[in-house]
């Protein structure tokens, strides 16, 4: 059972008065209003298209929104809803408020949300994402019926997205969880989520709470969690994935530092199950009809992302000497010594270069804060290196350009094995 007293009694009230659910939908919320409204409409016309049988609850833990927010929650509607309500007359609709005090972040929220599962017995479990542009009432369908028809118990998004958009995902996170934990997750930092209630209350009584990795790293810690504990994975088709638009190099160092960093805090935690598992990487059923359409390419300016790695590698140099090979500083400092034309960040240096990172922020070469700094800049060199190459690489190419960069991660996954308890980055 769900420990109590770290919601508020005002939550709980409304939350006894719910009873026993079969689905609960969160959408957690922090200074939204500008696209909530869309999100909202969106779930309940999902839940009332899709799931008008079962008893829904929809929960909005909000971090203490100060633009109403909490308000467009509390009154939103749906035009024409009382025509869908005659034709898919609910069963039970429930719409609970969960404001909360503290720092605003994904870790009190869900928590809330896991809490909220238990307390109602939940059997499916959906989250979305307060500013997606491009949520329709099928998503909710795609994540919850895999989980409440087909019983499993953690359904990932698989997006269509901008061509140069989740980088760091896909070239990055998403391999390294692949080659190391052997199941092929397209998005394992997805801001939507399908999970079963036996799922939610397992992470709710895991023991990593009070850490900086559940802050910033929960999305992976969930997806690599429910691997490693044999929980039955799929994925789920969602379309477009469109969010507000913003420059490559907003706040690029801090989402790296954080993601990066939980994933090998991740790494840590589970080294038992990454280091003795063999065997080719899997992929997860998916479900949905995929499907593409024409999406403006996400812009990058080549020439500063390239710009500030030249700059900053050499900057770094006395930092990356404890971090890394001789040999692959020495090769990370001649790509940046080319031009434009022929610039060129080769996969298996990139992959170096990250399994070296992994391994020596888990010895703690250095302080573990300072040795997550020195790694954006270097990312952005591939981020360019990739760019140039693949500038007039259409969908289809693409993919094959990023699974061929995983086989690279699979090919040096005995690399990491070996530099885990090795000594210091000038060691070999």
């Amino acid at each position: 059972m769900a420990e109590t007293s770290a919601i508020s009694e005002d939550f709980l009230r409304q939350l006894t008065a719910v009873g026993e659910v079969d689905i609960l939908v969160g959408v957690p919320t922090f200074n939204n209003r500008d696209t909530i409204e869309r999100v909202l409409s969106a779930v309940q016309v999902g839940l009332t298209k899709y799931f008008h049988r079962e008893r829904c609850v929809l929960i909005n833990p909000d971090g203490g929104s100060t633009d109403g927010t909490p308000d467009i929650f509390k009154n939103a509607s749906v035009e024409d809803f009382g025509m869908l309500l005659t034709s898919n007359p609910l069963r039970t609709f429930h719409r609970v408020s969960a404001p909360y005090h503290g720092i605003p972040g994904k870790e009190t929220a869900l928590r809330t949300l896991f809490t909220a599962a238990d307390l109602l017995r939940a059997k499916a479990c959906a989250i979305f994402s307060p500013d997606s542009l491009s949520i329709t009432p099928e998503w909710v369908d795609s994540l919850i019926r895999p989980v409440y028809r087909e019983e499993y118990d953690f359904v990932a998004p698989v997006y269509q997205r901008q061509k140069f958009d989740g980088l760091l995902a896909r070239g990055l996170i998403s391999p390294v969880v692949a080659s190391l934990y052997g199941r092929r997750v397209h998005e394992p930092v997805g801001s939507e989520l399908g999970l079963s209630g036996r799922l939610a209350c397992h992470f709710l009584e895991s023991n990593v709470w009070e850490e900086d990795l559940t802050t910033f790293g929960l999305e992976i810690w969930m997806t690599t969690t429910a691997i490693v504990n044999q929980f039955r994975l799929g994925e789920s088709f969602l379309g477009p994935k469109i969010h507000a638009a913003k420059q490559f190099g907003q706040d690029v160092a801090g989402t790296v530092r954080q993601v990066v960093g939980a994933l090998f805090r991740c790494l840590d935690l589970h080294q038992d199950f990454w280091k003795r598992r063999e065997g080719a990487s899997e992929a997860l059923p998916l479900f949905g009809f995929e499907y593409k359409v024409a999406l403006e390419p996400l812009r990058i300016g080549k020439k500063g992302v390239l710009d500030t790695f030249r700059s900053q590698v050499e900057q770094l140099v006395p930092i990356l000497e404890s971090i890394l090979t001789p040999q692959t500083l020495l090769h990370l400092r001649n790509v940046a010594q080319l031009a434009d034309r022929d610039f060129h960040y080769p996969d298996e240096l990139w992959v170096k270069t990250i399994y070296e990172f992994a391994a020596a922020h888990h010895r703690s070469v250095i302080n573990r804060d300072h040795l997550l700094q020195a790694l954006p800049p270097l990312y952005r060199g591939w981020v360019g290196s990739f760019i140039l190459e693949n500038q007039k690489t259409d969908a289809a190419r693409m993919d094959q350009r990023i699974e061929a960069l995983g086989q690279e991660f699979d090919r040096w996954k005995s690399y990491l094995t070996d530099r885990w308890e090795a000594g210091t980055g000038g060691e070999r």
